[in-house]
This record gives structure tokens, C-alpha cells and sequence, in this order.
């Protein structure tokens, strides 16, 4: 009995230091002790002595000294792990090597530290930034009519390009000192927010010179001479720039490009110019119709050895001017109704001087690794903006609407169903917000997040959807039918363009968020990977020791973190944050263990099948997405004072995520194809079984009423948002006139009140406010009112319509034949 006892002793204070992430000497003196007081104050027989002996000249001791452990485990370890270890091709090194790591990190380790996020300073605008949003932006915004953009033109109208040029909308990361505007990623972040909420054409065409194309390409890789002609032609509009990589055949599989170069030497103009000859195939090119000067991506190959040894010299990028013979360039695509400049980029046999490779010849081969590390940045940042602005023009939109719009005597909001729909409008519409915000900020920091920007692109732009998507359904038929006063229905037509550009959601949420995220942000895998191909062996087996018995400690850790958190529910444990946020901090060092634990579990059964295992990287890219979204928005939170007026929006969202994390988690597990394996760590990650539940109802009622009255929430959730009530903005409109529509409920009731009981005999409304003020049900006041607000709010309840003219599109004849326009007659 007394050795069952001190083995029960002993396991509990295993568990104590692996939850505590004790060191290895610290646990082996624990346990000896343990061994030693339980043996003691028990009178313990002589096998609990031999136990304490096995113990300590078995385990103890050839784990704490390392010479003996180097030879009797990590030796021959490595040695396994050199076999076994699946090779990484070098497009997926470059890929792992670029960019930094982050918060996302913590949220990795199983215990975050929290100091460390919230201890970064808040994001703001600079004055310039701010004077920026409320001059040049505002005004831009003030020029636009999307319905004469996206119908009639399928363009932007020449005022307009000439502005965006002028006021350096193109070359907002373009440093001063060769003419740009060098905001920071919050203000380019804000500018896109601010513009999309005009116009979807528009946001996109800004967003994309400031993303990955020549400018980001020449300031981080460009020669000094290449950045002297270029980029200050670039910000001042002379160069309208587009890149591209995409074709027929290879699009989120960029590393297969077919498009290639020859190196070659030909005349130019009487003198022999060293060269390539250009073939490519290129489609869905932003801003290529209109481009002045193109970034091409292509596959290098020196079959003479001009260069030098190597034939195939890998992906190159080059910058070609739109004058260059050969390239053919102008024609379209309509990308579902947004008419932004998108189109195809064709050439065959096209010569170009050697010095057109960026960076110059030195650089050619090293095209990928360019790609790779732009990327990273430029999606954080272009699509999560755009996909920011329109979920806040849904909440102000909708909010405004669903108060405005009545059925069956009650504004629509007051419906359980559209209740319902309007409270995860506003609960994602805050997580996006928060998101997109985040990211900016870590840029700003000077980081490369490529596993946050990954999880930014995709989540922001999907929870985007889903948001347009329940704003149509509250809108009901005002929403489809298009026409100048429509101002969602684009934005449906459009939420699923940024869901398949720049890495398509369902292979960045399959491939690369886990993908990357589970060699980039775990503690120990990349120091393993980077020692097993140490060739000193001295060397390699030092940094192989440590690195495997840190990723030991690490997952016995986690698993205590996560059964422990689990069994209390998160409800002990140091923690930040006020009375309110406390327990969701708790919650998420709960989760954030259980990422680690089935992490490590997955690549330590698995191994390289991993890989082809997308359901489960999926899934598991879930768990790591949610808690960053969580941190973004707790840190929102604290950096905005802990408004009390919020915490219905960040509960919401919280909650959601917490769900979401919980059945990826299960997905996981159920799908886990070792099924003892699947059964231990279910034990250990739910105990208990799956207690989080969706956001109540209750809550979601709390949520709805905030984005359908003027408060300091729907401020919050709305702000940066082009809201100027001007004759091209129905929103702001509407935005504007909601305080009113408010105010007159009361009367509205007392008014309906009157016509029910019968003695009202009109039937036209303005008619019948008359009788109702002559019977005293109502005041003249009251009636002026409630006449002013029918007329102001009858433009948000009728819809457009067409002579049948008006919808043909135009034929236009050319020598090449017939063909229909992009424009309506």
C-alpha cells in the first residue's frame, strides 16, 4: 500500500512540474524528495527503496548528465532522425525561412505570455496619416459613384485615376525620399478600410500597387539604379505598375510556373545585347489592362552558360516595360461584377535586356524566395483592409436598416430571425476588425508575420462572406436588386474575389497556416530540423540533445497543462486582464496547451504523412487562427480603455471562437486514423467531454441592439468608414438619420396604437397622421416629425428599376468581328 501511495505522490508531483515547465534537475530532486518524505514518514518496506534505487540509476542520473545522455539516447536518435526525417524540398525551405515569428509563437507554446502582447503600444495614425484620411481619402471617396464605375463604364472615370495618381493613393509604401507618402501599415490599412466602403473597384485598385508588384520588390531588392528611375515614376502615377505570376497552369502552385526565359545574346540596335527571350502565359493580372510597367515571374534557364554553370537557374523576377515588342497587353477579365483592371499578360520569343531582372543579374534564380517574403506582408494587409471595410459598412448599413425597416408594426430588427442574423454581423464584424488591426500592427513592429498574415487573409476574408452574406438576407429584396441606390449588392457579388487571390482560403487554411505554423512557431521542431542537417557532428549532436529533450519536457508539459486546465475549466491560474477578461485569458492558455499537445502528437505519430493529411493540418490551423483572433481582440480591448459598452461584441465573438476551437479540436481527435493514440489525448484535452457552447441567445439579442442604435459600440465598430452624408452615399445617409428614427418610436407606437383601435378611417399614411393629431393621439409636432422621417426614409425602402434599354448591353462592330461590351447602353 505504502508504494501505490508514494507512486501517487510521485505522479502528482510530476504533474506539478511538467504544468510549471520545471527543468530536468528541478523534476528529478522533486521526485527523490517526494520518494524520500513519503518513503520516511511511511515506514516504507525495502522495494521502496529499490524503487527509489531503479529510479535513480536508470533515469536520474543518465538524463542529468549529459555526456551519458548524449551517448545512451540522443546519439542514436539522431541517427533515426536523419533517416526517417522527410526531406524538405528548397521551395518549402524558402518558404519556412521567410518572414518572423510573432505572437502567434506564444499561442503555440502551450503557455503564452501575455506581458509580452500586452505590453506593445497601441496603434495610431501620425498626424499626417490622420490629415491624409480626412482630406485626400475623403474627398476621393466623395468623387465616386460605384454605379456608374461597375455599370456603365466598368472603369474608373479618368478624374478619378487622375487623383488617385496625383494625390499618391499608388505609393502609400513608397519611402519620401523618392516621392511617396512611406505611411505606416495601420494608415495604409485605414485608407484601404475607408475606400472600400465606397467602392469595391476602387479599394481594389489602390490596394494592389501597395501590395506585392515592383515598388515592394524594388525597395527590398532593387539595385540603386533601378530604384532611382522607377520609383519615383511609380509614385507619382507616370508608371502604373501590376505583377504578374498567375497562368493557365499554375496558379496556387507557383513553383511550377511554365512561363520561361532563355539567356541569349541578340542585336539591339546595332549591338549585341546579353539578354532573355521571354515566353509566358499569364492571367488574372490586376491593373495589367492599364499598366505601364509590368513585374513578370518566370523560370530561368542558361543553356549556353552565359551566366555561368548553372543551366536551370530557378524562378527570376523581371520588370518590363508595356512598350516592349512583343507583349501583348490590354485586354480584360470582369471579375464578377467589379470591374477593376484585371486581365491577361501574353508573349512569346519576347527579348528583354538582362539588366530588366530585379535586382539585376545577380539575382536571377532567387525569385521564389523574393515572392515569399513580400507575400507575407502585402496579404496581411491589402485583403484583410478591404474585407475590415465592407463587414463595417454591413454593420452600419444593416443596423441602419433592419431600425428603419418595419413589418407587422415593428422595425424588423425586433425579429428573433433577423435578431439572430444581425448578432453575427456585429460579433465577426469585431473579430475582423480586431484582426485586421493586429496584423497592421506587427508590420508596423517590423515583423514578417507569414503565419499571421496567412491567418489574417483567410479568416478576415472569410468571416467577410458570411457578414455580406447575412446583411443580404436582413435586406431581403432591397439587397438584390441592383441599381445606384444599391450599396450591398456588389459586395456580394464581390466577397468571393478575396477569398481566391494571393494563396486561395482553402489552400491556405489546408496547407499553410498549420503547415508553416507548426515548424515556424513551435519552440524546438525548426532547432531539431536545423540539427539533424548540422554536418559538424560535434555540433549537430549538441544541438540535437537539447533541442529533443526541451521537445520532450515541452510535450509532457503540455499534456499536464491541458488535463490540469481541463479537469478546472480554466478557472484558476494566473492570468491578465480585469474582472471580466480574466477568465477568457484563462481559457485561452487552456487551448493554446491543447494546440501544442495534438501538435506534437500528429507530428510525432504521423511524421511526413502530416503533410498529406489536410483535413487535420486544417483543423488544427483552426485551433491557432482562433486563439490569435482572441488575443487580437482581448488586445483591442485593453488598448481602447476596456470599454464597458463592448464587452456584449467581445463576448459574442469570444464565445464563437471558443466553439470553433473546440470542434476543430474534436475533428481532430474523432479523425485521428491511430485510434488508441485519438482516445489518450481525447482524456487528456476533454475530460470532461465538450462544455463551450455557441453565443446564446441572450447574448446575441444584447449584440443586435448595439449596431441598431447610436451608441458608443456601433461608433467604435463603424469608425474610419467613409460616412459623410453626401448625395453618393446612401449609408451615410441613413447613418445619419438613425438617431431620428430612434427618437420617433415611441410616437410610431402611439400612432399604430390609434389606427388598430379603429377610429382612424385613410388609408393614406400621411392622411391618416392628420386624423390621428386631430383625435389627439398625437401631437403636431410629433406629426411633422414622423411625416419628415417617412419622406427620409423612403429612398432606403424603394429599390431602382429600368426602361428595358437601359439593360442591353451595347454591341460594339470592329474589324475583328462583334462583340458586347463591358458597359450597359
Amino acid at each position: 500500500m505504502s508504494t501505490i501511495i508514494t507512486l501517487v505522490c510521485v505522479a502528482i508531483v510530476g504533474l506539478a512540474c511538467a504544468y510549471f515547465r520545471a527543468r530536468l534537475w528541478q523534476w528529478t530532486l522533486a521526485t527523490i524528495v517526494t520518494i524520500l518524505i513519503v518513503g520516511l514518514g511511511l515506514r516504507a518496506p525495502t522495494p521502496m527503496w529499490v524503487l527509489l534505487g531503479i529510479f535513480v540509476v536508470l533515469i536520474a542520473l543518465p538524463l542529468n548528465l549529459t555526456p551519458l545522455r548524449r551517448a545512451l539516447f540522443a546519439a542514436p536518435l539522431l541517427k533515426l532522425f536523419k533517416r526517417v526525417l522527410p526531406k524538405i524540398s528548397e521551395t518549402e525551405q524558402i518558404a519556412l525561412d521567410a518572414g518572423t515569428v510573432g505572437f502567434e509563437g506564444d499561442l503555440f507554446s502551450g503557455k503564452p505570455d501575455w506581458s509580452k502582447l500586452l505590453s506593445e503600444p497601441k496603434p495610431r495614425l501620425s498626424a499626417e496619416e490622420q490629415a491624409f484620411l480626412d482630406g485626400p481619402c475623403e474627398e476621393l471617396c466623395r468623387m465616386v459613384d460605384d454605379w456608374h464605375i461597375t455599370h456603365e463604364i466598368a472603369d474608373l472615370p479618368p478624374e478619378i485615376w487622375d487623383y488617385v495618381k496625383r494625390k499618391g493613393f499608388f505609393a502609400m509604401i513608397i519611402p519620401k525620399r523618392y516621392g511617396g507618402l512611406e505611411f505606416s501599415a495601420t494608415a495604409h490599412s485605414a485608407v484601404l478600410q475607408k475606400l472600400s466602403t465606397i467602392s469595391a473597384t476602387l479599394s481594389s485598385l489602390v490596394a494592389v500597387p501597395n501590395s506585392l508588384g515592383p515598388a515592394e520588390l524594388l525597395l527590398h531588392y532593387g539595385s540603386e539604379e533601378q530604384k532611382n528611375h522607377y520609383l519615383p515614376r511609380l509614385a507619382d502615377g507616370r508608371e502604373v505598375p501590376c505583377f504578374a505570376l498567375t497562368g493557365p497552369y499554375a496558379g496556387s502552385d507557383a513553383t511550377s510556373i511554365p512561363d520561361y526565359g532563355i539567356v541569349c545574346k541578340q542585336t539591339v540596335d546595332g549591338k549585341e545585347t546579353l539578354g532573355i527571350r521571354l515566353t509566358f502565359d499569364k492571367r488574372y493580372i490586376t491593373l495589367a489592362p492599364v499598366a505601364t510597367l509590368v513585374g513578370l515571374a518566370f523560370r530561368m534557364y542558361d543553356p549556353e552558360h552565359l551566366l555561368g554553370d548553372k543551366e536551370d537557374i530557378g524562378i527570376t523576377l523581371a520588370l518590363i516595360p508595356r512598350g516592349t515588342k512583343g507583349l501583348e497587353i490590354g485586354r480584360r477579365h470582369l471579375p464578377l461584377n467589379i470591374p477593376f483592371q484585371n486581365g491577361p499578360l501574353r508573349g512569346k520569343d519576347v527579348f528583354v535586356p538582362i539588366d530588366t531582372l530585379i535586382g539585376g543579374p545577380h539575382m536571377a534564380g532567387q525569385g521564389w524566395r523574393m515572392l515569399v517574403e513580400c507575400l507575407s506582408v502585402g496579404r496581411g494587409i491589402s485583403l484583410p483592409s478591404n474585407a475590415t471595410g465592407f463587414v463595417r459598412l454591413a454593420v452600419a448599413a444593416t443596423g441602419a436598416y433592419a431600425r428603419i425597416r418595419k413589418q407587422f408594426g415593428l422595425s424588423v430588427a425586433r425579429f428573433e430571425g433577423v435578431e439572430e442574423a444581425l448578432a453575427r454581423i456585429g460579433g465577426h464584424a469585431y473579430a475582423v476588425a480586431a484582426l485586421s488591426r493586429a496584423t497592421a500592427a506587427a508590420v508596423d513592429r517590423g515583423e514578417k508575420p507569414a503565419v499571421a498574415t496567412a491567418i489574417a487573409k483567410c479568416h478576415a476574408t472569410d468571416l467577410g462572406r458570411m457578414v455580406v452574406q447575412d446583411a443580404m438576407d436582413v435586406h431581403g429584396g432591397k439587397g438584390i436588386q441592383l441599381g445606384p441606390s444599391n450599396y450591398l449588392g456588389r459586395m456580394w457579388q464581390g466577397a468571393p474575389i478575396p477569398i481566391t487571390v494571393e494563396g486561395a482560403n482553402i489552400m491556405t487554411r489546408s496547407l499553410m497556416i498549420f503547415g508553416q505554423g507548426a515548424i515556424r512557431c513551435h519552440p524546438w521542431i525548426l532547432k531539431e530540423m536545423q540539427a539533424v542537417r548540422e554536418s559538424d557532428r560535434a555540433r549537430a549532436l549538441r544541438d540535437f540533445d537539447a533541442a529533443l529533450f526541451g521537445h520532450i519536457g515541452f510535450g509532457f508539459s503540455n499534456a499536464a497543462r491541458a488535463f490540469v486546465l481541463g479537469i478546472t475549466y480554466a478557472k484558476f491560474g494566473k492570468a491578465p486582464g480585469d474582472a471580466y477578461t480574466r477568465r477568457y485569458y484563462r481559457k485561452l492558455n487552456r487551448y493554446s496547451a491543447c494546440l501544442a499537445l495534438l501538435s506534437d502528437t500528429a507530428m510525432g505519430v504521423l511524421g511526413g504523412k502530416l503533410k498529406f493529411k489536410e483535413k487535420i493540418s486544417a483543423r488544427l490551423g483552426d485551433v491557432l487562427s482562433y486563439l490569435y483572433i482572441c488575443s487580437a481582440m482581448l488586445k483591442r480591448y485593453e488598448d481602447e480603455g476596456r470599454p464597458e459598452v463592448e464587452r456584449p461584441m467581445l463576448a459574442w465573438a469570444f464565445h464563437d471562437s471558443m466553439w470553433r476551437i473546440q470542434m476543430a479540436l474534436d475533428g481532430v481527435i474523432r479523425n485521428f486514423p491511430v485510434r488508441p493514440v485519438a482516445w489518450l489525448v481525447h482524456t487528456l484535452v476533454f475530460p470532461f467531454g465538450r462544455r463551450e457552447v455557441p453565443p446564446s441567445d441572450r447574448l446575441g439579442r444584447r449584440v443586435a441592439a448595439l449596431i441598431t442604435a447610436p451608441n458608443a459600440a456601433r461608433d467604435a465598430l463603424v469608425r474610419g468608414m467613409y460616412l459623410t452624408p453626401n448625395a453618393n452615399n446612401p449609408v451615410g445617409r441613413m447613418h445619419a438619420l438613425l438617431p431620428d428614427v430612434v427618437a420617433a418610436e415611441p410616437v410610431e407606437r402611439k400612432f399604430l396604437k390609434a389606427v388598430k383601435a379603429g377610429g382612424i378611417h385613410a388609408h393614406d399614411y400621411f392622411e391618416q397622421l392628420v386624423e390621428a393629431q386631430q383625435q389627439g393621439a398625437i401631437s403636431e409636432t410629433e406629426r411633422a416629425m414622423l411625416e419628415r422621417l417617412r419622406r427620409a426614409t423612403a429612398e432606403f425602402i424603394n429599390v431602382d428599376d429600368f426602361d428595358p434599354a437601359e439593360l442591353r448591353a451595347a454591341v460594339v462592330h470592329g474589324g475583328t468581328g462583334t462583340q458586347r461590351s463591358l458597359h450597359i447602353a
